[in-house]
């Protein structure tokens, strides 16, 4: 067998386990609504300071339309955290 037939009856299966694995690990989904009706960015970031978030190092809009963040807890641990951004409920989060 040569090389490039080899390369390729692996690549096959290899695309399609990156396929699958993809939603898996996609982010939440965090609403529907239109981007008017979402909370502005920056009373957000309040909202989040008030929860007791910290050191935000990032903020950003998902492709699920949540606010993420990568910060701290008030414990200081690490946090990855989804926000619905138009109740700022919390949708899904890591602390480490």
């Amino acid at each position: 067998m040569t090389l490039s037939r080899l390369l390729a009856r692996v690549a096959a299966p290899a695309a399609v386990l990156v396929a699958l694995a993809a939603p898996a690990l996609a982010g939440p989904t965090c609403t529907t609504a239109a981007r008017d009706t979402w909370i502005p960015e920056d009373q957000m970031k309040a909202k989040i300071a008030e929860m007791g978030f910290k050191d935000i190092r990032s903020f950003e809009v998902t492709k699920g339309n949540c606010y993420e963040i990568y910060g701290h807890d008030k414990d200081g641990r690490k946090a990855e955290v989804y926000f619905d951004p138009t109740d700022a409920r919390i949708v899904k989060q890591e602390i480490d």
